[in-house]
């Protein structure tokens, strides 16, 4: 990277913000091996993801704020200090422990001022509007928050009660194809209700309509 950064004029060009798609888009290529389990191609688009790692991490050297080693110092010591069971005394036997300390642990690490405004922790605004919806959710189930009239509990109770993998699947592909055939943006709709949701939830706005 060193290299192509002192000798291709197109990576001499990149800044973190031009390269952001990149990101997205190589994550995206990553995730599509995954599910269709190419190992082969999975282990290329790996190295693609990598190498965004340490393009970014090199444009943060050359302006003097970190380096890749500083990178993968501070990840290897967020893990330590998050898996106390594992690099110190305690001992847990279930996953549901281990996320539970894991979140506990997070909360310890934030300033004392920064995070009790919202009731939401930081969600990365640039996830799929699906993932982001399921994200508000999981948060919603965790923290026991109201979301009355904002979320039919009954109905996600109904849905989930029979849902299987091929049945959530053809359903979500016909609401694209409704979306479709009406003009409407499916993405940016479900990202702008859950949005609404949030806010609501937050007191910062009334409560969504259905």
């Amino acid at each position: 990277m060193v290299r192509l950064r002192a000798d291709c004029p197109w990576d001499r060009e990149q800044t973190h913000q031009s390269l952001a798609r990149c990101l997205i888009d190589e994550c995206s290529e990553l995730l599509e091996t995954i599910d269709r389990q190419d190992f082969p191609h999975m282990r290329e688009e790996l190295g693609d993801v990598l190498i965004q790692v340490v393009f970014h991490s090199l444009l943060a050297e050359e302006a003097g704020r970190f380096d890749f080693d500083d990178v993968v110092r501070e990840i290897n010591a967020k893990l330590i200090r998050r898996h106390p069971h594992v690099f110190g005394d305690g001992r847990l036997e279930h996953t549901s422990q281990v996320l539970s300390q894991w979140e506990r642990i997070k909360e310890e690490e934030k300033p004392a001022s920064a995070n009790r405004a919202k009731m939401f922790k930081e969600l990365p605004p640039r996830l799929p509007a699906l993932m982001f919806a399921e994200a508000i959710w999981k948060q919603i189930g965790k923290k026991k928050l109201p979301a009355e009239g904002l979320v039919d509990g009954s109905t996600v109770a109904s849905l989930a009660s029979d849902l299987t993998d091929d049945e959530l699947g053809r359903r979500l592909f016909e609401l694209a194809a409704a979306a479709r055939a009406h003009g409407l943006d499916p993405e940016g709709a479900l990202r702008r209700y859950s949005d609404r949701v949030m806010s609501a939830i937050e007191g910062n706005a009334g409560a969504p309509s259905a």
